[in-house]
This record gives C-alpha cells, sequence and structure tokens, in this order.
C-alpha cells in the first residue's frame, strides 16, 4: 500500500489504534509474550539485588551502540558475490523494501523468521555472560523490553501520530531523516547515544539529500575485504 492509497483506519493517528494496530502484527505478540513470561521467570527465581541493576545499566549503555551496529551491519548490508553466487539474506532484503516504502506499516517490523535464531542468541548469551540462571533471566528480559520499546518507537515513527514529549519528538525527526534525507546518518531509532561519537549525527542543513535514501543499493559487493565508501557511513 503506498503514501497515496493510505487507508486511514490502517494508518493510525491516535495511541490507542496505533497500539491496536501494533499488537495485532507478529514481532510485537512474539517480544510482547517472550517478555511477560521471562520476567514471570525471573520473579518465580528470588528476589532482585544490586546486580540486577547493574545487569540492567549495562543494557542501557550498551542499547544505542547495539541498535547503530545491527542497523549499519545488518540492516543496510548490501549482498556479497562469491564465488559466482550472490549471497543476500532475508533480513537486508526485507529493510531495502521498506526503504522503498516507508509508509507501508505492513512490511516495517522485524521479520518473523528471525526470532528462531535471534531468541535463542539472546537467552544463550545471557546464560554465558551471567553468573546465575536468574541474573541471565534478568538480562534477558530487560533486553526483550528495549527490543519491544525499540519496535514502538520505530512503528510510530511511520504513522501518522505525533509525539508530544521532547524525547519522542526527537526520535521520530531523527528517524525521518535517515529515510528521507539521507540514509547515511542517523542510525539510532529508539536510543541516540551512538550516532553522535560514530559522527553520523551530523547538521541536517549540512548534508544533502540523498538520491538514494528510498532506494538503498541492491548490487551485489565482490568478496573479500569492503571496499572504502561500501558501507552505509557517512
Amino acid at each position: 500500500m503506498s503514501a497515496a492509497t493510505v487507508d486511514p483506519k490502517t494508518d493510525p493517528r491516535t495511541l490507542p489504534d496505533a497500539a491496536r494496530f501494533f499488537f495485532r502484527h507478529g514481532s510485537p505478540r512474539v517480544l510482547g509474550t517472550a517478555f511477560v513470561l521471562t520476567l514471570g521467570a525471573r520473579a518465580w527465581a528470588g528476589p532482585v539485588s544490586w546486580v540486577d541493576g547493574a545487569i540492567a545499566l549495562a543494557i542501557v549503555l550498551w542499547w544505542p551502540l547495539n541498535e547503530w551496529l545491527i542497523h549499519v551491519f545488518i540492516l543496510h548490508a548490501r549482498p556479497r558475490r562469491v564465488f559466482g553466487l550472490t549471497i543476500d539474506s532475508a533480513v537486508p532484503r526485507s529493510h531495502r523494501i521498506h526503504h522503498r516504502d516507508p509508509r507501508n506499516l505492513e512490511i516495517l517490523f522485524i521479520p518473523f523468521h528471525s526470532f528462531l535464531y535471534t531468541l535463542p542468541l539472546l537467552f544463550g548469551a545471557a546464560w554465558l555472560l551471567t553468573p546465575t540462571p536468574a541474573l541471565a533471566l534478568t538480562g534477558a528480559a530487560v533486553y526483550l523490553a528495549f527490543g519491544l520499546h525499540y519496535e514502538w518507537v520505530h512503528f510510530l515513527t511511520h504513522t501518522r501520530y505525533r509525539a508530544r514529549s521532547e524525547f519522542y519528538q526527537r526520535l521520530f525527526r531523527n528517524h525521518r531523516l535517515h529515510h528521507y534525507k539521507n540514509e547515511h546518518y542517523w542510525y539510532g531509532v529508539s536510543l541516540l547515544g551512538a550516532d553522535r561519537p560514530l559522527g553520523t549525527d551530523p547538521d541536517s542543513a549540512e548534508v544533502p539529500t540523498s538520491d538514494t535514501a528510498r532506494a538503498l543499493p541492491d548490487s551485489p559487493l565482490p568478496v573479500g575485504p569492503l571496499p572504502i565508501g561500501s558501507l552505509s557511513v557517512g
């Protein structure tokens, strides 16, 4: 469904309408269910301590860089040519479609199939990086909460809803600059702490409008080290 044919009934303007639309889709349901179950398991595992708080703080500090790395190196990954074959995974293909039609709310969610490996990786990493199962559940629950918040912010950014708080207004403006101004900048979505130190939060007035923001390159890169300029960073 293109911008010219958006149905107001499926393009929410209020938070209640947005929430109803949001939770009709797979990734919010998966993330929400996984979060509630993990939080319940953590409550059953025993009382929390300052270590739980330290783990939560570590994830808060890590999350902006996490978003930046995923956006640059996974979502904006170009196909690679290996032994005459083109390797192009489903996630960056889906993201290129999203850039071509950013007003299409049905295609902007995390691909459902990706949870088949990301959830086991999350719980496996939490288990390996924490000393007890209870703390592993804390880490997984906090990470899932941030994942759900990411999906919610990303979704709202592409609707006609207008945020009232200054914090969310900045998030919305940042992501819309990425889609409509220049795809080489403004990679943060739900937290913006990584763009500035990594040089991808310039003054928008000094950035040229990109011809490819709505058409990310899909031509294959050769096998081997990435050539200079192949990455989607300024």
